[in-house]
């Protein structure tokens, strides 16, 4: 931890009343998962190392896959999607954005739809397949694009994106069928 940054050392209490590595109630959080506590004065502090942190160092514990939780110390709830949402808004807006307007207003389209959870899987899976072949890829130092075990890459990833939205519009047809089915039962007159 830089001194310059949190000047405060590790054995010293933590202001603002905030407990010295204390542990969460009992089944809130599970045993060995490094937990954060984030203060009404929005401060974070963190329980492994017993000093406050900064957002910076948040996002570099989720860099470094650092399994963490974030909790609100006061009623002890979950605030780690928060604090994520937090540091993608940062990112976001500093440098050069991920994300299009279109692209985020697409997203929010999503909420209060009935295919949001569908959505929502899909894109975590999507993702997931292209960290494992981005990784596949540094494991094999293939940058070369003409080299066709790089093209078979990119087609297996292609291809596993087709499939994974093929299976996303079966479900929405299936959720289609299922929702007119229970309409026209509405619709049809009883004798």
């Amino acid at each position: 931890m830089n001194a310059a940054r949190n000047p405060r050392t590790h054995d010293e209490a933590p202001q603002d009343g905030a407990p010295q590595a204390e542990q969460p109630a009992p089944g809130s959080v599970p045993p060995g998962l490094r937990t954060i506590k984030k203060y009404p004065n929005r401060r974070l502090y963190d329980t492994k190392t017993s000093s406050y942190i900064t957002l910076a160092e948040v996002k570099d514990m989720v860099m470094g896959c650092e399994h963490f939780i974030v909790v609100d110390a006061k009623s002890g709830e979950d605030l780690t999607r928060s604090i994520l949402l937090q540091i993608i808004l940062e990112e976001e807006t500093a440098g050069v954005p991920m994300f299009s307007t279109q692209a985020l207003a697409q997203i929010i389209r999503f909420y209060g739809h009935t295919m949001q959870g569908l959505m929502g899987h899909y894109l975590e899976k999507n993702i997931q397949s292209f960290i494992d072949m981005q990784s596949r890829l540094t494991e094999n130092s293939m940058m070369n694009l003409q080299n066709p075990l790089m093209q078979n890459f990119m087609g297996g990833y292609m291809e596993q994106s087709r499939s994974l939205f093929l299976q996303m519009q079966e479900q929405m047809s299936k959720q289609a069928e299922t929702l007119i089915g229970n309409l026209g039962a509405g619709l049809t007159p009883k004798k």
